[in-house]
């Protein structure tokens, strides 16, 4: 079996670059990236506030970008790595957009899809989560903290 150089750790890694500029922009530090055959098709940030847009989570920045990118509205051989649990709106977009596999930091227990089922997410989409989770819980912990202050 081949041993890819670029790990999933790597790609996440990517994520919390984008999860970093979305704070620096005073936006929920989220970030996300999708990735096709080892190659970043899409990254993207939070940016709702940015857009006044509530749509503008990462998830669905880089679903849109990747689609264009691809010129296709499924992402069956993508991966999308995520710092955070995408919200009930973002899964319902990973599944219409069929997501190969979904890739997430932190759990969302207060606004992630996981409180109502696996069955969000595309039968065929395969899920994990905790790469680099507390690197992603820091940083939203931080950004809050500071926002209470």
């Amino acid at each position: 079996m081949e041993l890819s150089v670029l790990s999933d750790e790597h790609f996440m890694r990517q994520a919390l670059k984008e999860a970093e500029k979305a704070a620096t922009e005073g936006e929920v530090p989220v970030g996300a990236v999708i990735v096709s055959q080892q190659r970043i098709l899409a990254r993207a940030h939070n940016q709702t506030e940015r857009l006044h847009d509530v749509t503008a989570h990462a998830e669905m920045l880089a679903i849109t970008a990747a689609s264009n990118y691809l010129n296709s509205k499924y992402l069956q051989e993508c991966t999308l790595y995520v710092t955070l649990e995408p919200c009930v709106m973002c899964a319902g977009a990973l599944f219409w957009a069929q997501l190969g596999r979904v890739v997430y930091a932190a759990q969302d227990d207060k606004r992630g899809f996981s409180r109502y089922g696996r069955g969000l997410l595309h039968p065929r989409t395969k899920l994990e989560f905790g790469i680099l989770k507390e690197e992603s819980e820091i940083l939203l912990k931080a950004f809050f903290a500071a926002k209470r202050h």
